[in-house]
């Protein structure tokens, strides 16, 4: 994958991911319902951080939207470790 299918991936998902849209699990539950269920608490913990910013009216310096941003990294890492466990198979 070149360089600005990368950078265009990247922004869509922090542009979905500063607008509060939900990231979608994409791990089998049924062969890695550990990881499964911690994508799910990651869209939950996103969901909050939109509901905290709407109450606040995102006036949070920035910290709530770097917050998800990092909850986007660590799905995107779930979804990783899952890939590397199918292939060692597991």
């Amino acid at each position: 994958m070149n360089a600005r299918k990368v950078f265009l991936s990247s922004a869509l998902v922090l542009g979905l991911v500063a607008s509060g849209v939900s990231i979608a699990q994409n791990v089998d539950p049924n062969r890695h319902p550990n990881l499964y269920a911690a994508q799910v608490l990651i869209d939950q913990a996103i969901g909050k951080i939109t509901a905290a910013q709407k109450a606040n009216e995102y006036d949070m310096g920035g910290h709530a939207a770097k917050a998800k941003e990092l909850l986007a990294q660590a799905n995107r890492e779930i979804k990783l470790a899952a890939l590397a466990a199918n292939r060692n198979g597991h």
